[in-house]
């Protein structure tokens, strides 16, 4: 009988806890010298508070290939479902995580 697993296919599987995923429209992204933190946040309107939803850690390798993954699949989306729409906000410098009007924040060294 024929084995069809390839040798380096990885079988991945996921609870349905997990499966269900958890909204983010805030993203916080730190780094020390031997890792990348992601803090996803869920902000309410008028809220003066928002905790962190979920914390993933990464090497800084590990980060950059999700860079390319995200880009990849972003270009794939776009390809399928047009350009998606852009908006710079108003304050595209600052790297505060008060400031809750860019949904992505990249900060410097943990």
């Amino acid at each position: 009988m024929e084995n069809n697993n390839k040798p380096n296919e990885l079988k991945i599987e996921i609870t349905p806890e997990v499966a269900s995923g958890t909204y983010s429209n805030l993203a916080v992204i730190t780094h020390s010298p031997n890792e990348v933190f992601i803090d996803f946040i869920a902000v309410a309107p008028n809220m003066p508070q928002a905790k962190v939803q979920s914390r993933i850690i990464m090497t800084p390798e590990n980060a950059k290939n999700l860079l390319f993954a995200l880009r990849d699949n972003i270009a794939k989306y776009e390809a399928t479902f047009g350009e998606i729409e852009h908006k710079l906000p108003k304050n595209q410098g600052a790297n505060s995580a008060n400031d809750i009007k860019n949904p992505f924040i990249v900060g410097g060294k943990a």
